[in-house]
């Protein structure tokens, strides 16, 4: 038995660190089994005190848009979970967030909300079709969120107090809807930034009601003037205790902490460490000058 035991920590650490399993692993996910096998490994790494797999090289896509799946999976095994409860604010249709892999694999109870009714159906339907969660599909709000209503939207529908997971990819408000969102506390936070702002300024377009980002400034398909700067998101997140511990691969999502959470395993990132990747120097050369000069909030 201690033999088979050894056999499956040594294939383990090499699905961690063999470089081309990594880079395959990008486009073949793991799956719920190989999902809970890689965190029994990262486990196993803290308990072993042998040195961890740095956090940009852990991430991997089920239902994520990028590598955000496990980058959360590698998160949460070293700060463990508590009620496995998680919201996420502008689901889309739910087939990819940063959710719905915990939902679907993990046994996570999720609270999906979202402004646009087809992308809703669409994603209700998924659910409940799905053989994982057809017996009790977690509740896909259709709503168009502001700063009045998103701590009723939430209190609502049954979620309130310590959370272990907030995603928000909003396009637009971000900044103000976290802001003002009180009625939640997770452990742990992943939103999107607006990268070609650049590491050193803490600004956010102004709050509006029914802003639409992709109504007039684009580069190809991608928005120019939304969101705010990942300044501003770890100067107002520190302020409530949370951490800036890294970014995705294409350096436009970031994942916050709580402080008291894991400090000795999960290091602090530096704002700046979440700009190397060219397509984040690229727009922050060539995207930003063309909205820079457009009303911006310093926060």
């Amino acid at each position: 038995m201690l033999q088979k035991l050894k056999k499956f920590v040594h294939r383990s650490l090499d699905y961690i660190i063999h470089p081309v399993l990594r880079r395959h692993a990008i486009y073949q996910p793991p799956d719920a089994a190989a999902q809970l096998q890689l965190m029994l490994t990262y486990q196993n790494l803290v308990r072993e005190n042998k040195p961890l797999p740095p956090l940009r090289d852990t991430g991997f896509r089920v239902y994520s848009e990028c590598d955000e799946d496990g980058i959360l999976l590698y998160i949460f095994s070293l700060i463990g979970w508590t009620n496995k409860r998680c919201v996420e604010v502008c689901a889309g249709d739910g087939i990819q967030c940063n959710t719905t892999n915990l939902i679907l694999h993990h046994g996570f109870n999720g609270l999906l909300i979202d402004g646009d009714s087809e992308l809703v159906n669409r994603g209700r339907k998924f659910f409940m079709r799905h053989p994982n969660t057809a017996v009790f599909p977690p509740p896909f709000v259709h709503a168009w969120i502001t700063r009045r209503n998103i701590n009723e939207l939430i209190s609502n529908h049954g979620f309130s107090g310590e959370i272990d997971l907030l995603s928000l990819d909003m396009d637009g408000m971000d900044y103000w809807i976290l802001s003002e969102l009180n009625v939640i506390q997770p452990r742990v936070i992943v939103l999107e930034y607006l990268e070609i702002i650049g590491p050193e300024r803490a600004i956010t377009v102004p709050y509006s009601d029914d802003f639409w980002g992709f109504a007039k400034y684009t580069t190809n398909g991608m928005m120019d003037y939304a969101g705010a700067s990942l300044l501003a998101f770890t100067k107002l997140l520190a302020g409530r205790g949370y951490r800036l511990v890294g970014c995705n691969r294409f350096n436009y999502n970031a994942f916050f902490v709580k402080e008291e959470l894991a400090r000795d395993v999960l290091p602090g990132a530096k704002v700046s460490d979440c700009f190397s990747h060219p397509k984040a120097q690229w727009g922050m050369a060539e995207r930003f000058p063309k909205v820079k000069n457009l009303p911006w909030v310093d926060v």
